[in-house]
């Protein structure tokens, strides 16, 4: 049966959708990480040219649910500032994409990783009508071209706001409205989302109760733990993935 849902084998499958309900959990408790580590670890098992589509549908499932989990919390004056960039950078992500050769994407995924752990945050300046649209519109584009724009939303919903559940509400919000462009610009680019399907929807269905028990854990996870363990995860599945795309750049 789990063999069905996908050209992946029924282990692998098993472990995607069991590892939705994981990182959805994280994504509601501690507001950023799931969809990143979703990505990198998808990377080391599915094909370059499913990753980011199939991500990107699941993480829609994922973000959609949790934003009507947290509805009331959401800042609408972020959201609606951020729209109009993601309609942006959607656009011009449809224009730019382009098959990438075969290993520069785990490498790209890789450098963006080892970035959002390691590399400068967003300076104060961002916040702002016109910070938020130009965040939303490069946001968009590097989501397309490398799937895993989540840390750089949630540094810049960060600035505007200091508690948590409305932070983890609003980015859940423009998350979905993020993730949805790509329906549109990977169909456009002639990708079969029907192969992955079963996959999908099985994924969005765990993401349901992994974001059910992230929420109830919201307030349990301490943000300088968290965020030790969660660098040094990703950190080592990065350097995992730069080796992958080497062997893969080889192979080409």
């Amino acid at each position: 049966m789990l063999e069905l849902l996908s050209p992946l084998s029924a282990g692998v499958n098993l472990a995607l959708v069991l590892l939705s309900v994981v990182t959805s959990a994280l994504s509601a408790a501690a507001g950023i990480g799931g969809g990143t580590l979703l990505i990198i670890s998808m990377a080391q098992v599915m094909p370059a040219t499913a990753l980011i589509p199939v991500h990107g549908m699941v993480q829609l499932g994922s973000n959609g649910g949790r934003a009507a989990m947290t509805w009331r919390h959401i800042r609408r004056d972020i959201v609606a500032a951020f729209l109009p960039g993601v309609v942006v950078g959607a656009v011009v992500a449809a224009w730019l994409l382009i098959r990438l050769p075969y290993g520069v994407l785990e490498l790209c995924i890789a450098a963006f990783v080892l970035y959002s752990c390691w590399g400068p945050g967003l300076p104060q300046r961002a916040v702002g009508r016109v910070g938020t649209v130009i965040a939303g519109a490069l946001t968009t584009l590097l989501s397309s071209l490398v799937g895993a724009s989540g840390p750089m939303v949630a540094s810049f919903i960060k600035l505007g706001m200091s508690e948590r559940l409305p932070r983890v509400a609003t980015f859940a919000t423009c998350m979905t409205f993020q993730h949805l462009t790509k329906a549109f610009i990977f169909g456009f680019a002639g990708f079969v989302f029907r192969d992955w399907l079963g996959l999908m929807l099985a994924m969005v269905a765990a993401g349901f109760v992994g974001t059910w028990l992230g929420l109830r854990l919201l307030n349990r996870v301490t943000d300088n733990r968290f965020d030790f363990l969660f660098k040094w995860t990703l950190t080592l599945l990065a350097l995992r993935l730069i080796w992958l795309g080497m062997e893969r750049l080889g192979e080409g």
